[in-house]
This record gives structure tokens, sequence and C-alpha cells, in this order.
């Protein structure tokens, strides 16, 4: 059986994810992410980390976990929930301090 011949570089194809930012009023293609950092399915989290670490603002559609001591000024945020939870009991375990972790409408207390 004979199949064509595909061609996966056709130019007029240009799939690279784009990510926006409202407040920014800016769209990035993430060309450098994956050509240079080579982020690959990481490419849009690391594309929002560095953006929230130059401007102090996620970019649209990035909704971090952030966990914030009750007690004294410890906080981050986080794109997982499981490295957002690992700092959260952490900190609870060596400090004996309440901590919340908040992603969205919801909300978690971590004793």
């Amino acid at each position: 059986m004979d199949f064509p011949d595909v061609d996966d570089t056709d130019p007029e194809v240009d799939d690279t994810p784009t990510v926006s930012c409202s407040r920014c009023g800016e769209e990035w293609a993430l060309d450098y992410e994956l050509d240079e950092l080579k982020a690959g399915n990481q490419a849009v989290e690391q594309f929002a980390l560095d953006h929230q670490r130059h401007t102090g603002h996620f970019p649209d559609g990035v909704t971090p976990y952030r966990v914030e001591c009750r007690q004294c000024p410890n906080r981050d945020s986080f794109l997982a929930e499981r490295p957002a939870t690992r700092w959260a009991r952490t900190h609870a375990r060596h400090t004996g301090h309440e901590v919340t972790v908040s992603h969205g409408d919801e909300e978690t207390l971590v004793e």
C-alpha cells in the first residue's frame, strides 16, 4: 500500500503557541521558550513565570496557587498544586504557623 508523502514543514502552518496579557496589551509567540530555552511542553509555564517576575502579574489564563502564612510575611505563588502544598506543609511543619493555599475561589488551610 502506498501512502502519499506528508510534508510537515509547510511554511503556511504556524503552530507556535502564543500567550497574551490584557494588562500589558500584548501577545507573544513562544518561539524563544521553544527554540532557545528548549522548554518543550513547559514553554507556557516558563513564559508565565518569567512574565510574573518581570511585571508582577501573570498573563491571561494563568491562575496560580497562592500560598500565604497567616503569621509571618512568607508567601509564594506556584503554577501547580503539588509544589504549593509542599511549600505550605514544610512551612507549617518548621514554624508551627497556619498557611493558606488558594487557587481561584478555593482556599485550603494547612496547619
